[in-house]
Formats: C-alpha cells, sequence, structure tokens
C-alpha cells in the first residue's frame, strides 16, 4: 500500500463508497484531493472527438491515481471512473503533501510509481508510433505481464476482453475488423505467446 491505511486514518482520510460507472472525478477538474484504492477498481480515461474511450490506466487496491495533477498542480487530465463498486480513501491535497514531508519513505515510493508510469507511456507511445495494432497489443501485453511481476516464461492472462482493448484507428480499421472475426473463433483459449 503505498500510504498505509494507519497513516491515511491518523491524517483523517475520508474513505468513501462508489457504485460501478460512478465518476469519483472529471477531466478538467481541479485536482484537489490524493485518492487511493482500498477495495475495487477505478480506470482513469478520457474520450476522442468521435466518443472513442482511451483507457489511460486501472488502479487495484494499495494503489493511487491522480497524483501528477497534484505534484504538477493542474487540472485532471481524464475521468476517474469506478469500474465495479469501490472504496476509496480521499486527502485534501495539503494533507497529503504534509504526509509526504513527514514520511520520506512514502515520498520516495511516489517516486518510483511516477518514473515506473513515464516509462509505460514511452514504451506505449513507441509501440502507437505503428499504424497497425499488433505492435501496439503486444506492447502493451509485455508492459502488463512485466508490471504485474510475472517472468517471461509466466503464464500471463490479460485481465480485459477484447472490448478494453479495441484498437479503432482509421488506417487499420479493416485489418482489425478481419483479425478481430478470425479471434472471435478463438475466444474459449485466448492465448497469445508474448517474446
Amino acid at each position: 500500500m503505498i500510504i498505509p491505511e494507519e497513516i491515511l486514518s491518523q491524517f483523517n482520510a475520508q474513505f468513501q463508497d462508489y457504485s460501478k460507472d460512478d465518476y469519483i472525478f472529471y477531466e478538467d477538474e481541479p485536482a484537489n484531493y490524493y485518492y487511493q484504492v482500498i477495495t475495487g477498481s477505478v480506470k482513469m480515461s478520457s474520450y476522442s472527438l468521435n466518443g472513442q474511450e482511451f483507457i489511460q490506466g486501472v488502479f487495484k487496491p494499495r494503489e493511487s491515481f491522480g497524483e501528477p495533477a497534484i505534484f504538477g498542480d493542474f487540472l485532471y487530465p481524464n475521468n476517474a471512473i469506478a469500474m465495479e463498486d469501490c472504496q476509496l480513501a480521499r486527502l485534501p491535497k495539503d494533507i497529503f503533501f504534509e504526509i509526504l514531508k513527514k514520511h520520506f519513505e512514502i515520498h520516495l515510493k511516489f517516486s518510483h510509481i511516477m518514473s515506473n508510469r513515464l516509462r509505460y507511456k514511452a514504451v506505449l507511445l513507441k509501440g502507437i508510433s505503428s499504424y497497425c495494432p499488433d505492435p501496439i497489443i503486444l506492447t502493451l501485453l509485455r508492459y502488463m505481464r512485466e508490471s504485474s511481476g510475472h517472468s517471461k516464461s509466466d503464464k500471463y492472462q490479460a485481465p480485459y476482453t477484447r472490448q478494453h482493448s479495441r484498437y479503432d484507428r482509421p488506417a487499420c480499421r479493416n485489418s482489425y475488423s478481419q483479425r478481430e472475426k478470425t479471434a472471435k473463433g478463438h475466444e474459449r483459449n485466448p492465448i497469445v505467446k508474448l517474446c
């Protein structure tokens, strides 16, 4: 856990319950709070002009989200939405900074997390430079496997459906649709070998 629950309680964190599909915050709202998942899961996402959802990240128990906007003092760049019923701990920004000042080990954890998130974005951007979905999907799956602690030799099941990973770039729409039609025949055993 990034901030242990006893420290959250000591600093009077609010423990709030959300139902599936509830918005925790909206894109372009001021970043006034630190959020940490206690139970359930939360996605951060944004929408393209044509309404296509782009999931920036999924956060599970013991993880936090939205901190870059707090550290950078800018508006939330994405929406945060409950993917299932969940409970979150919420701290005002000034209290969050107070905790970081008093607990250097927690501050160090955040530095580590932010570095890994930046690395993920760099890896993902490299994959997105391709116009076909295969390299992008494989890059994302490799990263997910690695960040979940699995080794290259371990079997890894991605916690997403085809709908979550839908790729709809105009240049690849036809080839992706063809692959999706082929993939539907293999849904019962959707295994991809990652190198």
